[in-house]
């Protein structure tokens, strides 16, 4: 493997290598157009990380035939600006190329280290190009914000990861091409869920991925990267269990289980002897409130007031008097109605979190406290609830990748039937109001 990393050595030189922002470099689009006619004004490049600000600085200063000078706000400061705008006069009194200064992380300078690129800025001296992972209309100056263009970049989807992965594999001068690595299916899906629309993320744990298999292929070359091979290289190691423990978790184990089973007697047998074994009864009080969402949740909403209430009185009162408080918590929970359904649904949503990242909030529904928020699309067409009949109004809360998902499932068992028959109700609803909708 060569020194420099995998994610340095790839990093594009052309638009034509330039991989995702289809909608702001493809025909017609809005950058793409600014670049075919060479009037490139001063930029804001708003996105998270790995997402190519930096790479498209560059490649756009290049297309420009500017003099490209970087600029970290991190350990930069005015004494360098001074310097960089110094060199810019001269270049321009000499009839050189015009400077283009690439400011990484804009957001990190003060206001009045902004207000310094203001008048330079203004005067065409320099073309900046400012690159944040913060909302600009917070963390910069209004009056530098009206001289740039903002510009919006995404998190790179799927396809485009993918293909960053074939590039990776295959490019024999600048990837791993000459080493003929081989990946599956499953690996590649696993590497670009794992990346979180990061470019850069991506292919650092695509060359670690390939040290793994490479070192345990008996050649030199065309190792095959597999799902355990991305696993390992994407892992994030959590802390050691202590397997001395064991007498601690069986009792645990055997009280949370009796709860669940809705027997009262054999829950109690099991706090008891928790409680003589000199197990902190503060440990038993925090199972019970976790147990009265995982177990019960909406079947008796009650159920976890009950056992924040026997833990308060616990606090309240001390051993021995307080254990009775956490028998009586014991007894509620285990002969209230069960349901997991909140508890199967939060795991469904966590996942689905985890598996599709970094999905963009659909716009009608984000928040829009600024005018550039509102140019750019924020809260448009939002439907306020009440002012549509029972409170319904058909309009999406999902990202589009998730239309239609339905985590929460609840049972007929104690209150939640009557959010069942709610729920069930509100989608009678919206259903009839989407389909008289289409047919307008």
């Amino acid at each position: 493997m060569r020194r420099i990393p995998l994610a340095e050595r790839l990093r594009p030189r052309t638009l034509e290598e330039f991989v995702g922002q289809d909608h702001l470099l493809g025909e017609g689009r809005l950058l793409h157009t600014l670049l075919s006619r060479g009037n490139l004004p001063s930029l804001i490049l708003w996105g998270p990380p790995g997402c190519g600000k930096t790479t498209l600085a560059r490649i756009i200063a290049r297309l420009s035939d500017a003099n490209f000078v970087s600029f970290s706000a991190v350990l930069s400061g005015i004494q360098e600006l001074r310097l960089i705008v110094k060199e810019a006069k001269q270049n321009q009194q000499a009839g050189g190329p015009k400077t283009v200064l690439f400011v990484d992380e804009i957001h990190r300078f003060n206001k009045a280290q902004q207000d310094a690129f203001l008048p330079h800025v203004e005067s065409g001296l320099i073309t900046l190009i400012g690159a944040t992972t913060e909302n600009p209309s917070f963390e910069i100056i209004s009056p530098l914000l009206s001289r740039c263009q903002v510009l919006v970049l995404e998190p790179l989807n799927k396809e485009a990861l993918c293909r960053l992965i074939d590039r990776a594999m295959t490019d024999r001068e600048r990837g791993l091409g000459e080493l003929e690595f081989t990946i599956s299916e499953e690996a590649r899906d696993l590497l670009a869920a794992r990346a979180d629309g990061d470019a850069r993320t991506l292919l650092n744990f695509l060359e670690l991925a390939a040290e793994i298999a490479l070192s345990a292929s008996p050649s030199s070359t065309g190792a095959k990267i597999s799902a355990e091979h991305v696993t390992e290289a994407t892992q994030q190691r959590s802390a050691r269990y202590d397997k001395a423990g064991d007498e601690h978790y069986n009792l645990i184990s055997a009280f949370h289980k009796s709860l669940r089973g809705s027997d009262p007697d054999a829950a109690l047998y099991w706090m008891a002897r928790m409680l003589a074994a000199g197990e902190p009864p503060h440990y038993i009080a925090r199972r019970m409130v976790r147990f009265a969402s995982e177990d019960i949740g909406n079947a008796e909403p009650q159920a976890l007031t009950v056992a924040i209430d026997a833990l308060r009185a616990y606090d309240f009162l001390g051993s021995p008097e307080g254990e009775l408080a956490l028998a009586q918590a014991a007894l509620y929970l285990a002969t209230a109605p069960k349901s997991n359904a909140a508890y199967t649904a939060w795991k469904e949503a966590f996942q689905d979190a985890k598996k599709f990242g970094t999905l963009p909030v659909p716009l009608h529904i984000r928040n829009a406290p600024t005018k550039l928020m509102k140019e750019l699309g924020y809260g448009k067409g939002y439907k306020y609830a009440h002012d549509h009949k029972d409170a319904l109004a058909v309009q999406e809360y999902f990202p589009s990748e998730l239309r239609n998902r339905v985590y929460y499932n609840p049972t007929a068992r104690g209150y939640e039937r009557v959010i069942k028959e709610r729920l069930d109700k509100w989608r009678k609803i919206l259903a009839k109001r989407r389909k008289m909708k289409q047919g307008q």
